[in-house]
């Protein structure tokens, strides 16, 4: 796939596309999710656990809807784009309220933005999704996602610049295993195979081994400001996907006291980050 094959005007159709879905946070899930990224996690006294809105209301299509990477196929809400990869970006969540065990919450969805752009590997789609998490309460979470698709490369992994690599006040490693990554794309009913399927992950999609999820990362350094944060109340949290991390590297969590919150990322066996976050706290 090419550039100049991407039909950008049919793809740009799917922008202001919406969706609104509903899901209760249920006990079980929030127990589910403490148990799947403990002894990691963080809830705020009287909350849910912070990162559990992305376990609520996922896409849940049958089996022979689903596209070989295990993906419910192109051409629904999100658009077809033909391009065979996709991951997260990045994205932004402001916290307006807390979610709390119990509460039926609804989410409605909005496509934002479509955008290409050309990177050393081909072209590049970048998708923006935004969300907004409602209880009976009122608004509760809005959170801003950027999903990019791009073609398959032999070496997706990038390559670490360590002199970037910025100076750590707290570290804390994540023991990353099968089950770990299995676990979280039960709860979050996330089928893509990338996470689960090694055979998969390397002879199709090219990475050496299976794939941490995006949101999993994200999780885990909003939990882990949480924790360094003493009970401040969580404002924002925006981060970006800087090169994927993978299974059989370690996964550290990193922080940098800010003057109003935290520098957070992750990181491999380089201290280059893999994901870099900005937490805001009051």
């Amino acid at each position: 796939m090419t550039a100049e094959t991407l039909d950008m005007d049919h793809l740009a159709t799917w922008l202001g596309r919406g969706e609104k879905v509903e899901d209760v946070l249920t006990h079980r899930l929030v127990s589910e999710y403490e148990a799947a990224v403990a002894p990691h996690g963080f809830s705020p006294e009287g909350c849910a656990p912070l990162g559990i809105h992305w376990c609520l209301a996922p896409m849940t299509v049958p089996a022979d809807k689903l596209g070989p990477d295990g993906h419910p196929d192109r051409g629904g809400f999100m658009p077809p784009v033909p391009l065979k990869r996709r991951m997260w970006a990045g994205g932004e969540v402001t916290m307006v309220s807390p979610l709390k065990a119990g509460d039926r919450v609804t989410r409605q969805s909005e496509i934002t933005g479509i955008t290409r752009k050309d990177g050393k590997s081909g072209p590049m789609v970048f998708v923006t999704v935004m969300h907004e998490y409602f209880t009976e309460r009122g608004l509760a979470i809005r959170d801003r996602q950027d999903a990019v698709y791009l073609n398959p490369v032999e070496k997706p992994q990038g390559v670490a610049d360590a002199n970037k690599a910025p100076q750590a006040d707290h570290t804390e490693a994540v023991d990353i295993n099968p089950t770990f990554l299995f676990r979280y794309s039960a709860i979050t009913f996330n089928g893509h195979r990338i996470h689960y399927d090694q055979d998969y992950a390397r002879s199709v999609e090219g990475y050496p081994d299976l794939v941490v999820h995006g949101p999993l990362q994200a999780s885990l350094m909003l939990q882990y400001g949480g924790r360094l944060g003493n009970g401040r109340r969580l404002k924002s949290f925006r981060y970006r996907g800087l090169r994927p991390l993978f299974m059989g590297e370690p996964l550290m969590l990193n922080a940098r006291e800010t003057d109003d919150g935290f520098e957070l990322w992750t990181s491999d066996s380089s201290p280059a980050p893999n994901m870099l976050g900005r937490l805001v706290l009051e």
